[in-house]
């Protein structure tokens, strides 16, 4: 269990932004299927992580804390993890195809991605960081095709550029921690000021986005419920990018749920966001 990093299953959340943003969690069809694909992402992005450990075995157990996982431990042996990783997968994407056939296909073809990414892709710099990023978006393109509703261009495009913040921010909190690049040879191949470039660059682009998807909605109450969102989303962005400034930013799900200013102003734009919808 502790090898299948049940603590990142919170990235999965996700699948709701796509229903939720369109109004439709309230159909109980809708919230069957969203969480059966909760569901299914847990299970193959379980295997996902595990898979990744096995790749990374040897510079795992040079790694500070990463070589206390179970696998680069010792805890749980390679077989054991080898027959975790199909298991996983098998009933993750049976899982999906049960959904409807357009999910399976989705849930394959991040599969067949996030494998290339542990053989190959993450050694390049800035593909790395893509393809970290396209993990996030998939889950949110996800829920859009689970609830089977039409995704707007300006909601890619805030899922788009806010998961490349994110993982901007992670590969400048691990370059922080290990300045060497030894334990990831990616990291050897970026600076700070590069990375610290992507978080404003993107942070910038995602606020932007999102205050046109924004205004783009028509009023429907006499409460501002839109423009309101982006007050905490701008704030959210704010503080989150002065915590990566401070080497913070090495796991992002960790650090928004263990921050308190990341909560509060993540409860606000919350309630907001969801004012707008539904009422």
């Amino acid at each position: 269990m502790k090898a299948a990093r049940p603590r990142q299953w919170v990235k999965n959340v996700l699948v709701l932004a796509a229903p939720a943003a369109g109004g439709v969690l309230d159909d109980p069809d809708v919230l069957v299927s969203t969480g059966l694909t909760f569901i299914a992402f847990c299970l193959v992005s379980s295997a996902t992580y595990m898979l990744n450990d096995l790749g990374d075995l040897e510079s795992d157990r040079r790694h500070p804390t990463k070589r206390d996982r179970p696998i680069p431990a010792g805890i749980v042996s390679v077989r054991a993890a080898l027959v975790s990783v199909f298991v996983l997968l098998a009933a993750g994407l049976g899982l999906a195809y049960a959904v409807n056939w357009k999910l399976g296909l989705l849930l394959t073809g991040y599969k067949l991605l996030t494998t290339a990414y542990t053989f190959r892709l993450k050694h390049t710099a800035t593909l790395d960081v893509a393809v970290v990023a396209s993990g996030f978006i998939v889950r949110a393109v996800a829920g859009g095709v689970a609830a089977d509703i039409v995704l707007s261009e300006w909601f890619l495009a805030v899922t788009s550029f806010g998961s490349l913040f994110l993982v901007a921010g992670k590969r400048h909190g691990e370059l922080l921690q290990i300045t060497d690049g030894s334990t990831r040879p990616a990291l050897a191949q970026y600076t700070l000021a590069h990375l610290q470039f992507l978080v404003s660059m993107t942070a910038a682009v995602t606020i932007v986005t999102y205050c046109l998807w924004a205004f783009e909605h028509p009023r429907t109450s006499d409460v501002p419920w839109w423009g309101l969102s982006i007050i905490p989303f701008v704030i959210g962005i704010m503080r989150y990018a002065l915590l990566v400034d401070r080497g913070e930013g090495g796991a992002p799900e960790e650090l928004i749920l263990r921050d308190p200013g990341m909560r509060l102003v993540g409860l606000a734009w919350l309630a907001l966001f969801l004012g707008s919808v539904y009422l």
